[in-house]
């Protein structure tokens, strides 16, 4: 982390020192063509019939300028074309490679083209749409420019290097298509163009089914189309095929879009095919046959020169399967390397990783044991407290039981006394609840005599009376 700030923190400073730092957009769909990049197109119409959802169009830009227009492929992970404008090439060459961030988060704040070391971590799913430098490193294919920056001034290079103008190509080959490229565009088209900047260049690759580490696309096919939109107007498709290097096919324009997808047009009005100068369009095929066989425009006529032309020729074609074989020599030993520093690899990452995973279950089991140690320290005084507690609260009880069966013990005699001092007061309060008793008793029994005896003579009177009754004659109320 500390390494990406201070790398960011450089980059903040090289942007405040070259404000002319490469910069590029993805153009929005609401946007027609390719923006500001529409100039690169004759009529600022761009070509038609690439139509795919996953078809990016990026305006390229630089020093706050549009440098060149790329229609790049998600899923293949390749340029499908770069258009741009012949200008004059500048002598110093400096790689400095950059990715476009958008094109695989377009919701982040960067609006241009930055170095791929400096968004690391930063941009979503960096890589999930756009080739980065670890898909090429190793593989045994070079990022080759489809706009080479050979064909453009210093202000216009810089923006060249980005891997979204990149495709995987040998090495031999990668020079061999810059070369043609250049020899073609310097000496056969520009100079029978005569509005200079009416000359529009698209260079383009056919994907194939192979790729590079499961991911970017190899191309089948590097194409190039051109158009001089001026008066005596003129248009041309080049073909370079991957399998043969040193191949260059000229063909019409019409031609060259008939190979790529269905419907495709490159220029607004086949850039006037069917009114091109027969002269003209001779003389630049002249020019391609002159470059495609070796020679140079414009040599001289001198038997001197073309003896020592075909000296070269003779000498190349004797020395090529000497520098064939000395290419695969070199290529078994490259490929001999890689194998001995893969093999090495594999086992310092074997052993490293057991000595790795040895450390790692060595350093959780001391983890573990000092865990534990922790624990059961930090466990003890609780411990020691939990039975500090226990004993008093048993001291407690202990007290407690005695005190109660002290209590017990007292309590019987105390009563006994209680009960022995309260005999008296029970005793002399008791005598008058006594007499009172007896009294009521007396007065009963008494009072219980009269009533029997009244009872008694009430019982003879009615005895007495019912005999009298029964055996006296009754008599009248005189008698």
């Amino acid at each position: 982390r500390e390494w990406t700030m201070k790398t960011s923190v450089v980059f903040l400073l090289c942007l405040s020192l070259f404000p002319g730092f490469s910069q590029g957009r993805v153009v929005g769909e609401d946007e027609t063509g390719f923006a500001e990049c529409n100039v690169f197109f004759p009529g600022q119409v761009p070509p038609e019939g690439f139509t795919e959802p996953f078809h990016v169009k990026i305006c390229q830009q630089y020093n706050k300028e549009p440098r060149f227009a790329t229609l790049y492929s998600t899923k293949d992970k390749i340029p499908l074309y770069s258009a741009f404008k012949y200008t004059k090439p500048a002598q110093n060459e400096e790689e400095n490679w950059l990715v476009e961030p958008q094109i695989d988060d377009p919701e982040n704040d960067l609006h241009e083209m930055v170095h791929e070391a400096d968004i690391v971590g930063t941009v979503a799913n960096l890589g999930a749409n756009q080739a980065l430098t670890s898909d090429y490193v190793g593989s045994g294919y070079e990022r080759g420019l489809l706009n080479p920056s050979l064909l453009n001034e210093e202000d216009f290079q810089m923006a060249t290097y980005t891997l979204t103008n990149a495709v995987p190509l040998s090495p031999s080959l990668s020079k061999s298509w810059h070369r043609d490229i250049g020899s073609v565009v310097e000496q056969a088209l520009v100079p029978h163009c005569s509005k200079k900047d009416h000359l529009y260049l698209l260079a383009g690759a056919i994907p194939s089914s192979v790729r590079v580490k499961g991911k970017v696309s190899v191309p089948e096919t590097l194409w190039l189309a051109a158009c001089c939109d001026a008066p005596e107007g003129w248009s041309l498709g080049l073909v370079k095929k991957m399998n043969d290097e040193n191949s260059l096919v000229d063909l019409t324009v019409g031609e060259l879009e008939k190979q790529l997808l269905a419907g495709v047009h490159l220029f607004k009005g086949n850039c006037g095919e069917d009114n091109q100068s027969q002269e003209k369009k001779e003389a630049i095929l002249q020019a391609v046959s002159q470059i495609r066989s070796g020679e140079q425009v414009g040599t001289s006529d001198n038997q001197e020169v073309k003896d020592s032309g075909l000296v070269r020729k003779v000498a190349g074609i004797i020395a090529t399967p000497f520098i064939k074989l000395l290419e695969l020599l070199i290529y078994v030993f490259v490929e001999l390397v890689k194998f001995v520093f893969y093999f090495l690899w594999l086992v310092i990452k074997r052993v490293g990783g057991t000595v790795l995973d040895g450390v790692y279950s060595l350093w959780k089991g001391v983890v573990s044991y000092f865990k534990a140690i922790s624990m059961v320290l930090i466990s003890i005084p609780y411990d020691v407290g939990r039975v500090i507690v226990n004993i008093f609260l048993g001291f407690l009880e202990i007290v407690q039981d005695v005190a109660s069966l002290t209590y017990r013990i007292l309590r019987i005699p105390v009563g006994f006394v209680l009960h022995l001092a309260a005999f008296p007061y029970h005793s002399i309060c008791a005598i008058p609840s006594v007499l009172k008793d007896m009294a009521t008793g007396i007065g009963g029994t008494f009072s219980l005599v009269i009533d029997a005896t009244a009872a008694v003579l009430h019982g003879f009177y009615y005895v007495a009376g019912h005999i009298v009754k029964r055996f006296v004659p009754k008599g009248s109320s005189d008698d």
